[in-house]
């Protein structure tokens, strides 16, 4: 079934967030997080204070949002568009790593202010609990209805195991050196390769996500 195409108020919506987390990364690059208000990002933005409350509760959520915009809904789209011949823990594996690794230069900027500081790095791991619920609905539909409950304890854990992956990548720095390469693009700090640390994470879960594949084979 072919979703509709968003109505003039969603669009409306979709434009104000969109003006608000590039209002706020903005603001955040050129004068740093510790310097920018949530009313500042208001103006920028075109709104009032009062509708910014509407979509973000604190700067570091909109400034967070700059790089985790969506992510949630890529992820599950990445994995219900691998073939189903593709074994669904190398499916999930794959979309969390493409989609947690594949920035540009807005992003870099945004991943170069998280790293050093505490408050965003807590936003951005917060983040990480958006991938639940998108990802059971994909999980469900490769299983079948047998597989409901399981999908829900799969998506659970990868949301787990990605949070684990992030919290060991940004642990805090004062290595001025790694973070100039890192912001150079190889999103690489002290603690090791984001890619690296995402695949250790999930590699526990394949297991448990071939168990799910067999139970559900006639």
């Amino acid at each position: 079934m072919t979703t509709p195409p968003p109505g003039l108020r969603e669009r409306k919506k979709q434009a104000t967030r969109e003006a608000l987390r590039e209002a706020a990364l903005r603001l955040a690059v050129e004068r740093g997080p510790d310097q920018v208000r949530v009313e500042d990002i208001a103006e920028a933005a075109g709104v009032s204070p009062r509708t910014y409350n509407n979509y973000f509760a604190s700067r570091e959520q909109a400034i967070v949002s700059a790089v985790t915009a969506d992510r949630e809904a890529r992820i599950a789209a990445a994995v219900a568009a691998r073939p189903a011949g593709v074994r669904l823990a190398d499916a999930v594996t794959e979309a969390v790593v493409e989609q947690y690794t594949n920035t540009g230069e807005r992003e870099h900027k945004a991943l170069l202010l998280i790293t050093t500081r505490p408050t965003l790095r807590d936003a951005f791991l917060d983040t990480t609990a958006g991938i639940e619920p998108p990802l059971t609905s994909v999980i469900a539909e490769r299983l079948g209805d047998a597989g409901t409950q399981a999908a829900r304890v799969l998506a659970a854990s990868v949301a787990a195991a990605v949070r684990i992956a992030l919290e060991s990548w940004l642990r805090p720095t004062e290595n001025t050196g790694a973070l100039e390469s890192f912001g150079a693009g190889g999103l690489v700090v002290p603690s090791g390769s984001l890619p690296d640390q995402l695949r250790g994470a999930l590699a526990p879960l394949a297991p448990a996500f071939d168990a799910a594949e067999r139970r559900t084979q006639p």
